[in-house]
C-alpha cells in the first residue's frame, strides 16, 4: 500500500473516531426517570436499553477504528491479523477499521455463531 492511501485511511479512521467519540459522549438517554404510570416505566426501559446498546456499539467500533490507527502506526494496516494476508481494498474502502479480510472475518462469523447456538441449547436444557 503506497503512502498516499495510508495517509487517505488515517484520514478517514481519524474523522470516524472524531464522530465517534462525540456521539460515545452522549449518555443522555441512560438517565433513570421514574414515572407512577407502569407503562411509561417499561417504555422508558426499554429507551435505555436501546441507547445502551448503541452506546456498547459505537465503542466497540469506536476501539476497532483506535486498533486501526495503530496498525497504520505500526505498519501492519491492510493485513489479516488472522491469515497475514492483504486485506483487499474494496472491504477497506467499505470498512476502514477492518482487521480480518473477508474469509477470515466468514469464518469468525459463522464461529460466533456456533458458540451462540450452543450457549442458547444449553440453556434451553437448563430451563
Amino acid at each position: 500500500m503506497t503512502q498516499t492511501e495510508l495517509d487517505k485511511f488515517r484520514g478517514i479512521l481519524t474523522a470516524k473516531q472524531a464522530e465517534l467519540a462525540r456521539a460515545t459522549g452522549k449518555r443522555d438517554g441512560i438517565t433513570i426517570e421514574r414515572t407512577p404510570d407502569a407503562l411509561d416505566e417499561v417504555q422508558l426501559a426499554a429507551e435505555r436499553e436501546l441507547t445502551t446498546r448503541g452506546l456498547e456499539r459505537e465503542s466497540r467500533l469506536l476501539r476497532n477504528v483506535r486498533a486501526a490507527l495503530g496498525r497504520i502506526d505500526e505498519g501492519t494496516y491492510g493485513t489479516c491479523l488472522e491469515c497475514d494476508e492483504e486485506i483487499s481494498q474494496k472491504r477497506r474502502l467499505a470498512m476502514p477499521w477492518a482487521s480480518l479480510c473477508i474469509t477470515c472475518q466468514e469464518r469468525a462469523d459463522q464461529d460466533s455463531q456456533r458458540r451462540f447456538a450452543y450457549k442458547q441449547s444449553i440453556l434451553r436444557e437448563a430451563a
